[in-house]
């Protein structure tokens, strides 16, 4: 895909979708957000009571080459009560099956679907070597990201479809906020020993990986993490390191687990070493493969 694309984003004005936007406009491609709120370039949507109608946007802006679903509510607001496991769960399958049905249902389809995932489809594994071939685990997460990648299966038969695996990404805001807001009142050190492995990308990676997906033909789940994959503690003590913090204050599991519960023991205890097979086999280039640049990267 050499030429300049429409694409069309769900959750685009989030941390990744920001970048994304970024990304995409640097290379000369069009860019529309499907918004709860208007705006420049945005498109009304509420996914969980209105079609969206894929005609009409082509009416307005042009046939839209490309989706991106990004859409869904953040799984960081913890701990997790039955309520906010349910909304993270629906608001995923509700914008995805909207964006499927009119993916249908549209006159003039589009050339790529890029569906949000997450890494949490594989569990806790230990020191296993993941890659996209690698089976589901168990936990909510996993069960989740189940469940979302299967919404979005139908739209194959009219599209390609890309399942975007994300891991941590490093960025000023999302997942990192709360790990530097810990080193700033110098209570940074590892987490249940630190040995468990995180899967980090960088949020330039991360965007450039999405945009990668759009412009080449890559179909099926892809691991959005970095090549390098890094130990708990690595990364909160280079953390510490960048932000001139003491490295020193152990949080035991459980600990975590006890005030956490489900989403402390998921997103912090979980151990993860995943590789980006699909990325690094496809001829993608990261331009940051170790975590201390792409903690340098988030936080310069």
């Amino acid at each position: 895909m050499a030429r300049s694309l429409t694409v069309l984003i769900a959750g685009g004005t989030g941390m990744i979708g920001t970048a994304l936007t970024a990304e995409l406009k640097s290379s000369g491609h069009k860019v529309l957000l499907l918004s709860r709120s208007s705006g420049s370039n945005r498109i009304l949507w509420n996914p969980e009571s209105a079609p969206l109608d894929l005609d009409a946007i082509a009416a307005e802006y042009g046939a839209v080459d490309a989706i991106v679903n990004l859409a869904g509510s953040s799984i960081s607001k913890m701990p997790w009560t039955a309520k906010t496991k349910h909304g993270i769960l629906y608001s995923r399958l509700a914008a995805t099956t909207t964006i499927v049905d009119a993916i249908e249902t549209a006159t003039k389809k589009p050339q790529v679907l890029i569906n949000g995932s997450a890494v949490g489809f594989y569990g806790n594994r230990d020191n296993e070597v993941l890659t996209e071939q690698s089976l589901r685990g168990d936990g909510f997460l996993s069960d989740v990201v189940v469940s979302w990648e299967a919404a979005a299966q139908p739209a194959e038969k009219y599209t390609r479809v890309a399942y975007a695996r994300t891991g941590l990404v490093l960025g000023k805001k999302g997942a990192l906020g709360p790990l530097r807001l810990l080193n700033s009142f110098f209570v940074s050190g590892p987490l249940a020993g630190g040995k468990d492995w995180w899967p980090w990308i960088s949020l330039r990676d991360e965007a450039r990986a999405l945009a990668f997906l759009i412009e080449n033909e890559i179909s099926g789940p892809v691991n959005l993490v970095a090549p390098n994959p890094a130990t708990s503690g690595t990364l909160m003590k280079a953390l510490a390191k960048l932000m001139s913090r003491p490295y020193w204050f152990p949080a035991p599991g459980f600990a975590i687990s006890l005030v956490l519960g489900q989403a402390g023991r998921e997103l912090l205890l979980s151990s993860q070493k995943i590789s980006p097979e699909v990325l690094l086999s496809s001829g993608f280039t990261f331009l940051d493969s170790d975590v201390s640049e792409g903690l340098h990267s988030a936080l310069r």
